[in-house]
């Protein structure tokens, strides 16, 4: 589900980019699952569609869904996933990692959540 906040600092294009990539990552929009026309996307969350357009065309270059002219767009294979985007994430990761090694947490605690054992 794609929910839009107008409280958030981040545009719009990128709270439906964001909500997409995850429903595409979590498995909830399959490989090759058709996506929402722009405009019945539009339509339903009430914004306009070259909003919309914008989340598709970042989502197509950072390799989470596929377009076919005339057919529309398309959930791609997670091994179609930009090499550079796995790149930017192990970054994020290995700084978030040094920030929590700072702030005193220990290797065994980041690895244990790092495993699936979070303490939330």
């Amino acid at each position: 589900m794609i929910t839009i906040n107008y409280r958030d600092p981040r545009p719009i294009y990128v709270q439906v980019m964001n909500s997409l990539q995850k429903l595409i990552v979590s498995g909830v929009i399959a490989p090759d699952e058709k996506m929402p026309s722009v405009r019945e996307l539009a339509q339903s969350l009430a914004i306009n569609p070259n909003t919309i357009q914008r989340a598709y065309r970042e989502l197509e270059g950072r390799g989470y869904i596929y377009s076919i002219a005339g057919k529309g767009s398309f959930a791609a294979h997670k091994m179609d996933v930009d090499e550079g985007r796995k790149k930017q994430l192990l970054k994020t990761l290995g700084e978030t990692v040094k920030e929590l090694r700072y702030l005193g947490v220990s290797e065994e605690d980041i690895e244990q959540y790092l495993k699936g054992g979070s303490e939330e």
